[in-house]
């Protein structure tokens, strides 16, 4: 059973001011895209990014917390990606419509609910 409650202590281990909280690999499309959600933290506060390869300016939902997220929280996060069409490079909107393959050093149960996902679906 997944523990949707999980949530980490903290993103840093005083190495630096932000952090890789997951990567996300679509190997259905074209091009095999990647986003990366990171973590930076300022006045205490968690600031959210997501950084793929064209540079597009993706929307996340929550785009700041004063604490890490939830497991559930972050499932939310990628699940709601979006950005506006009128600035959108390469297929980034059909590539947020599929599901994506997940790895995080922060969330382990995180690439278990994506695969399962995916095997639903029949995606595996």
């Amino acid at each position: 059973m997944i523990n949707f409650n999980y949530q980490p202590a903290s993103y840093f281990n005083g190495t630096g001011p932000n952090t890789l909280i997951c990567k996300l690999s679509y190997p259905e499309s074209q091009w095999g895209e990647e986003i990366s959600i990171y973590a930076n933290a300022l006045d205490g506060v968690y600031y959210y990014e997501a950084v793929d390869f064209y540079g597009n300016d993706i929307k996340l939902n929550p785009e700041k917390s004063p604490q890490p997220l939830s497991l559930q929280e972050l499932i939310f996060m990628i699940e709601t990606m979006d950005v506006s069409p009128s600035t959108a490079q390469g297929n980034i909107q059909l590539t947020l419509a599929g599901i994506p393959l997940a790895e995080s050093l922060l969330y382990h149960e995180l690439e278990r609910y994506f695969s399962e996902k995916r095997k639903t679906f029949g995606m595996i």
